[in-house]
């Protein structure tokens, strides 16, 4: 055995790491977005969130998604997958699944969760694209493509650019 041998655990231990965060793209008849306005930090964002421990994306999106609105929504196509750099004060990237949420067809059934949200509001694509922070704003806008051309795209850090 080469003296370079980890065992796995050691190994695995090595490796960089990621937090993992879903949210769902939800909108109404009017092909308006909903978006949250979450009372812990400032700005507007999609609705969801960081995944628990083992927990997978489009699990965490629609329990989510069941917390934050009182909505069950089964996720749909993966529209994005965006990877940001370490910002702020957090110190890993952060890999974020957006989902397919599809249309709410009655805006009434919205239980806002108020531990969590200020304010909830179907608001048209470019104004939600103008309140969210840079940092997501991208995301918004790849999502769009992504319902209009049937599959996935890839967003790395604040840019517009997309990959497939």
């Amino acid at each position: 055995m080469s003296e370079t041998y980890l065992e796995p655990a050691a190994w695995f231990a090595t490796l960089p790491s990621a937090f993992i965060s879903a949210s769902m793209l939800l909108t109404d008849a009017d092909d308006r977005v909903l978006l949250v306005k979450p009372n812990y930090r400032p700005g507007w964002n999609f609705p969801g969130g960081i995944a628990e421990e083992n927990e997978t994306p489009h699990d965490c999106a629609a329990r989510e998604i069941a917390e934050e609105l009182g909505l069950s929504v089964e996720p749909g196509d993966l529209l994005v997958v965006h990877w940001s750099p370490p910002l702020g004060e957090r110190p890993r990237p952060l890999v974020n699944f957006l989902f397919d949420g599809g249309v709410v067809a009655d805006p009434s059934r919205i239980r806002v969760q108020a531990e969590e949200l200020d304010e909830v509001a179907f608001l048209p694509w470019e104004e939600g694209i103008a309140l969210l922070p840079s940092s997501t704003s991208a995301r918004l806008r790849t999502a769009r493509l992504a319902r209009a051309d049937g599959h996935p795209h890839y967003l790395a850090g604040g840019s517009d650019e997309t990959a497939e």
